[in-house]
């Protein structure tokens, strides 16, 4: 267990790299809740990967087999996410800047648990790391309530270096604010830059991928 562990280490410190919860936990604790919202923003986002992560452990062997031996409905799903993924980047260099000042009236702590729920489902594709994280975990071989209890071990470890933004919400109060704006707003360019790219480039391989199997019958990946 603790080679395994060893492993995870890596693994977790590139998982943390989630511009987007990140904006979003600081945009939460703006808002006239700031515990209570960015708290359960974060709550929605770690139960919901803890539950994802829990669900592909148990189809990890199906989905391998799967994975090894795909469809032609496999590549039609593809095809047909890579034009939804290359879509939502063009949306997301348009987007409409005024957008969070509309929501942030309506934003209460269960909004902001399924909100921060709904940004890990999206994210859930692009989470390599996670999936290389559940790869090692079951590659160790442990007894499933071990397993269990590492890979919530592993998602509340996650969660940690987030709990900055409600803890100094909490901390300072009002005069936390100046600080998380500017915080948000050195993300936010970040997130602008990083996030189309990322969709767009997932989005093509994907429909390239999916064109190929069925132009010439093979997939490229």
């Amino acid at each position: 267990m603790l080679d395994t562990l060893i492993l995870l280490m890596p693994i977790l410190l590139a998982d943390i790299v989630n511009p987007v919860l990140f904006a979003f936990l600081v945009y939460a604790a703006g808002t006239d809740r700031p515990l209570g919202n960015s708290m359960a923003a974060l709550l929605g986002h770690t139960a919901s990967y803890l539950g994802f992560g829990i669900l592909l452990a148990v189809a990890f062997d199906r989905i391998k087999a799967r994975i090894d031996n795909p469809q032609a409905i496999d590549f039609g799903i593809g095809l047909l996410i890579g034009v939804l993924l290359l879509w939502m980047a063009w949306r997301s260099t348009i987007a409409d800047s005024a957008a969070p000042e509309r929501q942030a009236k309506g934003l209460t702590p269960v909004s902001a648990f399924g909100t921060g729920a709904i940004i890990n489902l999206i994210g859930l594709p692009f989470a390599l790391p996670y999936f290389a994280a559940l790869d090692q975990m079951l590659k160790a071989d442990l007894a499933v309530d071990e397993t269990l209890v590492m890979l919530a071990g592993y998602n509340l470890a996650y969660a940690l270096p987030f709990l900055m933004v409600p803890l100094l919400a909490w901390l300072m109060g009002e005069r936390s604010r100046p600080v998380l704006n500017r915080i948000n707003q050195k993300v936010d360019k970040a997130s602008a830059i990083l996030m189309p790219g990322m969709l767009g480039l997932v989005g093509a391989l994907l429909l390239v991928d999916g064109l190929s199997y069925f132009v010439v019958g093979e997939g490229l990946f």
